[in-house]
């Protein structure tokens, strides 16, 4: 066999390599996008090792067999996979949802699933992550292995595309999976088209300009992560709040919307609950189970109530069914298209037109605080299990200040309490905020001095199950105006986010820890502001006379609260924690803490790493301006134009010639010609000698002959080489010239 092709052979050999490298990385790449998305999910209800595990289960596996195993023996084990993962996730469900689970039901819910709803409002999410992975990983990976690329990225991207479909992968990790998919599919038919690896700086500066164009476009100014006016672009507490749904995403700077949304006739004010969430997943709140259709009248709280009946009035259209805690009975045309979720809120299925009214029957728990200190902590199992969540990446820092807060408190009522007072203390109440990029709860407990009720709110749940305390997010609205006895207008602004805590026979009470002060100040500075604009839809009849909305009662001006007094009374009475009824300790009132309680997560040295979104956006543009600067040369010409200033450290006196000659060259092929072939050194330095060559460029020729094909030279000759080549390199480029070194 002939050098050449031998030589050939080895090229092709070597390419087939890279290619397979390049095609095995895009598989993992792919692999990541998707398996990340369910890591995120374990990580928010438990399980993460478990899944990590089972995925790398699933790849030592498809490594195995890979060689032996024919196609539809593999096609035979994701099946099985897939089966036996189910069955444990059915397996693991409570009693109450296998009750549920019919053949109708399971269609529906796949239904559900392919158009939107996020794997997190599944009740075993955990387990459902865990039994899905296994199935597409081994199936990929085996394609892989058996070098069928374009079919394994196809199992991947089945995975990723569900995965897609339910909302739950983000833009980064789609992109990136987009991304590895691509290059494992251009990389398997390189060879075929002759193209070759060094083709992959096209396929890298395409998909790097893809990913950046459509990151940075909803980032630019006016947009609405990054709003130019936040008070006009920004989304309204009501849009991120009540309109939410059955996934809540805390946002940054928000708007108040002073328009009227609805009026309530109710002998009691009240806060007028919407939604209940069970779920945090580290960034928002998620509302776990199905609905069911109102039936008839709802079961009331476990203790001792007052019934209060509410006639509710839409003013504009609306999609809920706002009541005061708890309901249990809807009268009305819109009682046939209710639904109830599982956490005992209330909603319609279709709008309320400007007009239509309800009439909504509610329990108020009825409880003293007395009752509520010495209320046990023997909490049912699904209480436990839903209301104690937190993500395993929850910070130690997070549960550590919880424990400073709240740890010397014997009930979980005076923690309720040290938290509550601890956030309305330590926070300012403000709109504009930047939307964090880690957990809500850490950041706003160490790096935001200020924020709104989403963050409070969330802080406090946080907080407080971290000490074994069972709390929730909930959101509605605030009494609003008062413009008659038992009349009460309710606008957009009046939009908020709560807490709940569960007490043994007493069921949910409310606590808000956002300082009402600021906050009503803020909503009348609107409501007039709007009123002098002249906005259309900001008063109905009556609600102009009233100049601000009536607070929530105090618990100094009831028979109950916190001073002790053991009568009971309606919880929207007592309202702990209520707005009007925040009582602001000073500073350092706190037990075990000193005046502030920032000096945590300040004053580090280390500098924050950017958000993890701009971290990948920025590393993709990175890749894809090395790939482009590559493919135009302009990476080889900068090292071309380095190593032509820059002669290196000395070496043998043979080696320093020749290095130079190089260098000397490369020079002259920019200046004049390069050397043409079968063109010996010492012809092409006399030819370009009749066109103005320096005369000393001959004698750094001629010792070049003398160390490549002669007896050597000296150290002293090797050096005038060398600084003749640099004197040279120095004249063709005055600007650069004082960076060459001799």
């Amino acid at each position: 066999m002939s050098t050449e092709r031998s030589g050939r052979l080895t090229a092709a050999a070597d390419a087939d390599g890279a290619s397979r490298a390049v095609a095995l990385a895009g598989v993992l790449v792919l692999t990541w996008s998707y398996v990340s998305v369910l890591y995120h999910v374990t990580d928010v209800v438990g399980g993460s090792s478990r899944l990590l595990l089972a995925v790398a289960g699933a790849f030592v596996l498809a490594s195995l067999v890979g060689y032996f195993v024919s196609l539809r023996t593999a096609l035979g084990v994701t099946a099985a996979l897939l089966v036996g993962g189910f069955a444990v996730y059915v397996l693991a469900l409570p009693q109450s949802q296998l009750e549920l689970l019919t053949p109708g039901r399971l269609l529906s819910d796949t239904v559900a699933l392919l158009t939107g709803l996020s794997i997190l409002r599944l009740t075993g999410a955990g387990v459902w992550a865990m039994a899905v992975a296994p199935g597409p990983v081994f199936l990929s990976w085996y394609l892989a292995v058996r070098r069928r690329y374009v079919w394994s990225v196809v199992a991947g991207g089945v995975a990723l595309g569900l995965f897609v479909l339910t909302g739950d992968a983000g833009q980064i990790p789609t992109l990136v999976g987009v991304v590895g998919g691509t290059a494992a599919v251009a990389a398997s038919t390189f060879d075929r088209y002759g193209a070759g690896v060094a083709q992959l700086d096209v396929m890298a500066m395409v998909l790097a300009t893809m990913i950046v164009l459509s990151a940075t476009l909803s980032v630019v100014p006016g947009a609405g992560a990054a709003p130019l006016l936040p008070d006009r672009g920004s989304p309204t507490v009501e849009g991120s709040l009540v309109d939410a749904q059955d996934r809540l995403n805390v946002v940054g700077s928000i708007r108040l919307s002073p328009k009227v949304r609805f009026t309530v006739q109710s002998p009691q004010s009240s806060y007028w609950q919407t939604a209940a969430y069970d779920r945090y997943t580290g960034d928002g709140w998620v509302r776990t189970g199905n609905t069911k259709p109102y039936d008839g009248r709802l079961q009331g709280p476990p203790g001792s109530s007052r019934t209060v009946q509410q006639q509710v009035t839409a003013e504009g259209t609306i999609s809920i069914l706002p009541a005061a805690w708890k309901p249990v009975r809807i009268d009305g045309p819109i009682a046939a298209d209710a639904e109830v979720t599982t956490q005992g809120n209330v909603r319609p299925t279709t709008a309320l037109r400007p007009g239509e009214s309800y009439r909504v029957t509610s329990e108020v728990p009825l409880y003293t605080t007395e009752q509520l200190r010495r209320s046990g902590t023997d909490y049912p199992d699904q209480i436990r299990e839903s209301y104690l969540q937190l993500p395993d990446s929850t910070s130690d820092r997070v549960r550590v200040r919880a424990a400073e807060v709240a740890g010397g408190e014997d009930n979980p009522y005076d923690k309720a309490v040290a938290v509550e007072q601890y956030l309305e203390s330590e926070k300012r109440y403000s709109l504009s905020v930047p939307q964090p990029s880690g957990d809500i709860a850490d950041t706003f407990l160490f790096e935001m001095d200020a924020g709104y009720c989403t963050y409070y709110a969330t802080t406090m749940v946080v907080m407080l199950r971290s000490q074994g305390v069972p709390a929730r997010f909930v959101t509605g609205y605030t009494p609003g105006q008062e413009v008659a006895d038992d009349e009460y207008v309710v606008r957009g602004l009046d939009s908020h986010a709560w807490v709940e805590v569960y007490f043994e026979d007493v069921g949910w009470v409310r606590f808000d820890p956002t300082p009402a002060g600021p906050r009503q100040t803020a909503e009348n500075a609107r409501v007039t502001e709007a009123r002098q604009n002249g906005e259309e839809g900001v008063d109905v009849n009556g609600s102009e006379d009233t100049p601000t909305p009536t607070p929530t009662p105090t618990a100094n001006e009831t028979n109950t609260g916190r001073n002790g007094n053991d009568t009971a009374t309606p919880s929207d009475a007592l309202a702990p924690g209520g707005d009007g009824a925040n009582v602001t300790p000073p500073p350092g009132s706190v037990p075990g803490l000193g005046e502030t309680a920032t000096d945590e997560g300040g004053g580090s040295p280390i500098p924050d790493l950017p958000p993890e979104r701009t971290f990948v956006v920025g590393l993709v543009a990175a890749v894809g301006l090395v790939a482009g600067a590559r493919r135009s040369g302009v990476t080889e010409r900068a090292y071309r134009s380095l190593w032509l200033r820059y002669q290196g450290a000395r070496q043998t006196p043979r080696d320093d010639t020749v290095r130079a000659y190089r260098r000397l060259e490369y020079l002259l092929e920019r200046e004049y010609r390069p050397r043409r072939t079968g063109e010996t050194p010492r012809a092409y330095l006399r030819s370009l000698s009749r066109v103005g060559l320096d005369a000393d460029a001959k004698r750094v020729g001629e010792a070049y002959e003398h160390a490549r094909y002669g007896d050597g030279v000296s150290r002293e000759t090797a050096d005038e080489a060398i600084s003749t080549v640099n004197r040279l390199v120095r004249a063709s480029t005055p600007v650069l010239g004082r960076f060459v070194r001799d």
